[in-house]
Parts: C-alpha cells; sequence; structure tokens
C-alpha cells in the first residue's frame, strides 16, 4: 500500500535528537530551539521566532497577543482545520466565515471586506496548500480598519507570496511542524513569527507563561514573576533538534517535493485537458512549497468511487476538511457571512493524492497511471 503520508526523514536527524539528550537540557528554549529560532529569523526575514509545541498552540497564542475577547468577531474561510477557529472560540470571540475563492480554495478577499463590521478584530487567511490569497489586498483591509492580520500558514514553509515568505507579512505568522508538514519537528511542533515589532515584548511575557522570565534571563530584571496570562507552549529541544536538520536542509526537501509536485501535474495533465478532472492553479503572485497535490473531480460520488479504485489498488488517497460552518460547534461559536457559492461544492470534489519527501518517482507514475485507468 503506497500511504498517503509518511513524515519526512533524511539521514541526521537522530544524531541530532541524541546531542539534544547528551546536553541533559531537553525542555524549551534549549541550544536547538534558538539554533532553530535564528535560523528562521534570518532565512524568512522574520522579527522574532517562538518555537511552539504544535501550530494549534502557535495560533492559540496569537489569539491571545491580539488581545481577542468576547463580542469581537474573528474572520476566516470556513474551509479550515478546526484549530485556526478553535484559536480564537476559546477566547470567546464569534467566528465569521466567508466564502472561498474556488481556484485555489482561499479565502475571497472582496468578501472579506464586505463581511467587516464594528466588531471585527482579527483577519486570518488560510494559506492553503501553500498558497496564499492577496496579501496586498488583506493587509490594506486590516490597516484600513486598524484589524490585526494572523496568517495560518500551516501549510507553508518555504512558500512566498511575491518576494516574501507567508507568516511573515501579516502581525502575526503560524506555522506547523506536524509529521504530516514538509518539515517536521518529529510529529508535533509549530512556530509563531512575530512581524509586528510592537507585539514582542508581551509575545516573549505569554509564551513564558505569563511571566517576564525571558527578561530575567537577559539581566533586566532580578527575578520574575507573573505579570500576564500566558501559556506552557514552548517546543521540547528534543523536537528542536529533529526540525534543526530539516530546516538545514530545507532547500533539498523543498526541490524534491516540487519535482513530485511537478510530475503529478505533467502525468495528470492529459486529464485535465480532456475536461475529466482539474488541477492544482497557482497564481502568479505565488511561490508553492509543494505541500499539497490534489485534483477535482466531477463531484462527491465520483470522489467516493476514486478514492475506493485506488484503495483496491493499493493507494491511499484522501479528501480533506468538511467546511467548518456545517459542522455542530460551527453553528455554535459562528456564522457563514454571505453566500455559499463555493466552500461546500468545491471541498466536495477535492482528492489528495500520496505527497511525502520519500514518494519515489514511479510510484508517482502508478497512481497517475491508475487514476487515468478508471477514467478509461
Amino acid at each position: 500500500m503506497i500511504p498517503f503520508n509518511e513524515p519526512c526523514f533524511i539521514g541526521k536527524e537522530l544524531e541530532y535528537m541524541k546531542k539534544a539528550v547528551e546536553s541533559k537540557h531537553i525542555s524549551g528554549r534549549g541550544e536547538f530551539s534558538k539554533k532553530v529560532s535564528k535560523l528562521m529569523e534570518k532565512e524568512f526575514n522574520s522579527n522574532k521566532i517562538l518555537l511552539t509545541s504544535s501550530g494549534t498552540d502557535a495560533l492559540e497564542m496569537a489569539a491571545l497577543l491580539c488581545n481577542v475577547n468576547e463580542g469581537d468577531e474573528v474572520i476566516m474561510p470556513s474551509y479550515t482545520f478546526v484549530s485556526t477557529a478553535n484559536a480564537f472560540a476559546l477566547r470567546g470571540s464569534k467566528i465569521i466565515f466567508v466564502d472561498v475563492k474556488p481556484e485555489t480554495m482561499n479565502m475571497d478577499e472582496e468578501l472579506v471586506k464586505s463581511a467587516l463590521t464594528e466588531k471585527t478584530k482579527v483577519i486570518v487567511p488560510v494559506h492553503y496548500a501553500g498558497l496564499s490569497p492577496d496579501m496586498d489586498k488583506i493587509s490594506k483591509i486590516a490597516s484600513d480598519n486598524d484589524i490585526f492580520v494572523v496568517e495560518d500558514a500551516a501549510q507553508s514553509v518555504m512558500s512566498k507570496y511575491n518576494n516574501k515568505y507567508l507568516g511573515t507579512i501579516g502581525d502575526i505568522g503560524c506555522y506547523s511542524f506536524h509529521e504530516t508538514k514538509n518539515y517536521t519537528s518529529a510529529g508535533e511542533g509549530g512556530a509563531v513569527s512575530i512581524n509586528n515589532s510592537k507585539l514582542i515584548e508581551r509575545a516573549e511575557i505569554i509564551f513564558e507563561k505569563g511571566t517576564n522570565r525571558s527578561k530575567f534571563f537577559k539581566g533586566e530584571v532580578e527575578k520574575y514573576s507573573w505579570i500576564d496570562i500566558g501559556s506552557s507552549f514552548a517546543m521540547a529541544d528534543t523536537n528542536a533538534a529533529y526540525l534543526l536538520y530539516q530546516l538545514e536542509n530545507k532547500e533539498k526537501i523543498n526541490k524534491k517535493r516540487l519535482k513530485i509536485w511537478n510530475l503529478y501535474y505533467d502525468k495528470l495533465n492529459e486529464l485535465k485537458e480532456r475536461n475529466l478532472i482539474e488541477l492544482p492553479y497557482i497564481p502568479e503572485y505565488s511561490t508553492h512549497n509543494g505541500h499539497m497535490f490534489y485534483i477535482k473531480v466531477s463531484d462527491l460520488k465520483e470522489r467516493d468511487n476514486l478514492i475506493t479504485y485506488l484503495f483496491e489498488n493499493d493507494i491511499k488517497s484522501v479528501f480533506h476538511y468538511v467546511p467548518l460552518h456545517s459542522s455542530r460547534a460551527g453553528k455554535i461559536f459562528g456564522e457563514f457571512r454571505g453566500v455559499d457559492r463555493y466552500t461546500t461544492f468545491e471541498s466536495s470534489r477535492i482528492l489528495r493524492l500520496p505527497m511525502y519527501y520519500n514518494l519515489s518517482y514511479k510510484q508517482v507514475e502508478y497512481i497517475c497511471e491508475k487514476i487515468k485507468e478508471f477514467y478509461r
């Protein structure tokens, strides 16, 4: 069986983890965590990177930083993972879902504008499959209305909008290093990019469980104490060690994934030309990272039949998000503002194909041949 995903492993990750254990510091903010943070700050041009224990933690920390409270509204697409909404619902805010553009499955910028009220506190663009909406439009809407922008860049490490890395454009960017992502920290992990310099000091406090512990270690205070709300967000240093080796080899990983992505596209293009399937669309402003390869089929029934057919041929393929506004919690904590023209229908057509670093080109060719066979 060709699995849908395998965690990325390229060679020396376990050696790095062993060094972390031997250092006698395996909790958060150790030497490996510092190296990862510095590498990401330098390479991605981020003001401040704080490693978290998950992408979910990164989003929850962002919600705290934005001072989201009961009565506030947070705009995001319904087509996203539950953590995007949960982070802000936990603070008591109302989630406002807007429709997506069918080409990219990203939020429609014009619908964001029409969804604004005096209660809007945050806009959360979700960079689906490593592609963003038009961030210039999102940024202008936010600046014109004094609203925070929190990028859900969970799938977007190494992706760019024009020449800027995703996750470094809004006030805050949130990454995931879960085992399903291009780069992993041995299972679970995430990071927060603090791009608004005014938020850095408080971010350190929230990150340190609401204390000024960071200032203590810098020698700026004689002792630290509880001064704000916060939580235990830090990534363990053993996980950071695994991640460090992968980020040191990020170009190698990125090139391999893009080769796999391009091979899929080339092999399946004939089905697209015959109008049997749709393939991913890459906007001119986007440089993607090969995070995901999906096709769109005609409808839900066809998708289910194709999933079954591929499984019978030892290929694991999967659908993706069930739109949050249709869920029980989505109806309690949010509302869909506007008309659901595309979110539900387009999400029912998406089928994701196996995509991971150690997937062989021969396996990709086999998968594509079986898809063609299905349509024959």
